[in-house]
């Protein structure tokens, strides 16, 4: 009988990749650094402070935690002339702290007064963030939304328009929905909610633009709290513009559910090659980081390959063979000890971000494991000889034994990655 495996004269099975579609290019720059969203920048990962933005050490730390973690911009709410006040001052620390990440001011109400009577804070600002559902009603509307653009070009800011859908423009939804129920053949309210969100987003563009904005310096977003809402949406307006796409479902939720709800979405839109900037908003838990959220991005992007922002761990889930938890418990460990480490490596070990570590529990898939890997340990099972094989670079190099087989690991992978990265870090000098 013949097998699956005797029929090569089939295609090859191809690997997976995420689509690419190219968009205009935005760039928000502060100082001498240049954060580049959409063309052919990488996707990038930003995130907010949910401090009060008059504290300005409390907002500067955290603005600092977050960029370590690996947030390429951080946003800040500007919502009261205190706030605004308070923003050069942020902007101020952080330079002293050598934190070079870009602000983003997030604008709703009555951002046209704050960005017109703060100028230093318009100025510092290296982007603003619009929501046109937000600006005023009826003939104010159009002249705040104004007000804001004008200020954005007069400084030169990236600015994201970013519609929500707990805050849609109800005159332009109850427009679209008399002109619905004028159709022979209505659509459902949520197709109509669908086509209201996108055309608030891509037609504020276009006047945007009309007023003096940059067309490149526009990026838009329509941010959904439901997984198959948002890439609905996004599929469409996808379609019909190509402005740079922030990805993000809004109110995401805590803990698993926010993070495996982001990870859906996002994961099937840049899986299609559709989003330029991501935020994963999850609601913090009880003692939980705020960076919490820079992290499931990060992730995010590293499991698709679009990007490599920490060295990697591979660990088995466990199973009746692995009775210890030692290997659980190693397996955090490096982990949390690459992750700590990597505002520091960044710089000292170019390229270490790529690193493949392996930690596992047991002979059956271990030591293939680590062979793969660019460096890993197969620690013994339930019944298997009490020794851990240690695997560099594909080979077995030496076995660790007794009560310190963590420390000694840990001890291994820092050697490792100074022989291997310090010499290229130091080359580059």
């Amino acid at each position: 009988m013949a097998s699956e495996s005797d029929n090569f004269g089939r295609s090859p099975i191809e690997p997976a990749a995420p689509l690419q579609r190219r968009t205009r290019q935005a760039r928000v720059v502060w100082g001498p650094r240049t954060v580049t969203v959409g063309g052919d920048a990488p996707v990038r990962v930003q995130s907010m402070t949910n401090t009060d933005t008059v504290d300005v050490i409390g907002t500067a730390i955290q603005v600092k935690e977050l960029a370590q973690a690996g947030s390429e911009m951080v946003r800040i709410t500007v919502n009261t002339p205190e706030a605004a006040q308070a923003v050069p001052y942020i902007r101020e620390q952080l330079d002293r702290m050598g934190i070079d990440v870009p602000l983003v001011g997030d604008f709703h109400y009555n951002g046209h007064r704050l960005l017109t009577d703060h100028p230093e804070c318009a100025r510092t600002l290296s982007k603003y963030r619009i929501n046109p559902g937000n600006v005023g009603k009826g003939d104010k509307k159009d002249k705040q939304f104004a007000q804001m653009i004008e200020a954005a070009a007069r400084w030169d800011k990236a600015v994201r328009i970013g519609v929500n859908w707990g805050s849609l423009d109800q005159e332009l939804l109850s427009s679209m929905m008399d002109e619905n129920s004028r159709r022979a053949q209505p659509w459902s309210v949520k197709q109509v909610m669908y086509e209201a969100l996108v055309t608030s987003a891509i037609d504020s563009a276009r006047r945007a633009e009309e007023i003096g904005l940059n067309g490149n310096q526009i990026i838009l977003s329509c941010k959904m709290s439901g997984t198959q809402d948002l890439i609905s949406v996004y599929r469409e307006m996808a379609r019909r513009c190509d402005y740079a796409l922030h990805l993000g479902l809004t109110e995401a939720g805590m803990g698993t559910k926010g993070t495996v709800a982001s990870a859906a979405a996002l994961s099937v839109l840049l899986q299609e090659g559709i989003g330029d900037t991501i935020r994963v908003s999850l609601t913090p838990q009880p003692g939980e980081a705020r960076t919490q959220e820079v992290v499931v991005a990060s992730e995010i992007q590293q499991a698709l390959g679009l990007r490599v922002f920490v060295p990697s761990v591979t660990a088995c889930p466990g199973c009746g063979r692995t009775t210890s938890t030692t290997f659980q418990e190693l397996a955090k460990q490096i982990d949390d000890y690459l992750r700590l480490q990597m505002p520091l490596w960044r710089g000292r070990y170019p390229g270490v971000e790529g690193l493949k570590v392996a930690v596992m529990g047991c002979i059956v898939n271990g030591p293939g494991e680590s062979k793969h890997a660019d460096i890993g340990i197969s620690l013994p099972g339930s019944g298997e000889s009490p020794a851990a094989p240690v695997f560099i670079d594909g080979e077995k190099r030496l076995t660790l034994r007794g009560d310190h087989i963590a420390e000694e690991f840990q001890k291994i992978v820092e050697d490792y990655i100074e022989q291997r990265f310090g010499a290229h870090a130091g080359a580059t000098t």
